[in-house]
């Protein structure tokens, strides 16, 4: 079966309140979200997710969509979490990463896709926390989550030539920083914004049962 169909038949059965959809689900979409996170909030960002799978299991009856537009409703709800994370005196991360992760990075008029296989993963997000946020999200929902254009634009709250600038933009920019200094080890946190020693392993905790699943 063709992973999107299959996704949303497990979305209607989650829906339906198939504990083992459920679970099936949050294992396939939980890496991308917890990522985004990282990008957003740092060493927070399970505890925000944990947030998040409450409030998707608890609501997940009020969806309506195919697979694709769940992946995309349970990063706007991860995005509305680690926004009010923020909000509530948590300041954005700059975090430390290597710079020879980036020795590769494309240029200007490569993909964002190509862009990303020349880093590691963790690198790549701990660099892209570094940017402006709305250059930052953009990478983040089109490259680490996998989301087109357009799905990213509606989390955004954007139009979708809006968040492929702001993603080529913010690509364009770290290959322009790094070619400036390309021995540089550590990116310069930002004042008044706490560094991280470095990105941690990507790690999911139990996911939360829906309402009503037994």
């Amino acid at each position: 079966m063709d992973p999107a169909a299959e996704l949303s038949e497990l979305v209607g059965a989650a829906a339906g309140g198939d504990e083992i959809a459920f679970r099936t689900i949050y294992r396939e979409v939980q890496p991308g979200v917890l990522r985004y996170l990282r990008g957003l909030v740092g060493d927070d960002a399970e505890d925000v997710a944990s947030e998040a799978w409450l409030q998707i299991a608890r609501d997940i009856r009020t969806f309506r969509g195919d697979g694709g537009g769940f992946r995309a409703w349970a990063v706007t709800i991860a995005r509305h979490r680690a926004l009010d994370h923020l909000r509530y005196g948590h300041r954005r991360p700059s975090v430390a990463a290597a710079a020879e992760h980036f020795a590769d990075l494309a240029g200007p008029d490569d993909t964002e896709g190509r862009a990303m296989e020349a880093m590691g993963m963790h690198a790549a997000i701990a660099w892209i926390a570094t940017l402006p946020p709305d250059q930052a999200e953009a990478i983040l929902l089109r490259v680490v989550v996998g989301l087109d254009a357009q799905t990213a634009a509606k989390v955004l709250g954007k139009r979708a030539g809006a968040v492929r600038t702001a993603a080529h933009r913010g690509l364009r920019r770290l290959a322009e920083q790094l070619a400036a200094n390309p021995h540089a080890g550590v990116p310069n946190a930002r004042p008044g914004h706490p560094t991280r020693s470095g990105p941690a392993g990507v790690t999911s905790p139990r996911p939360p049962t829906p309402k009503g699943a037994r």
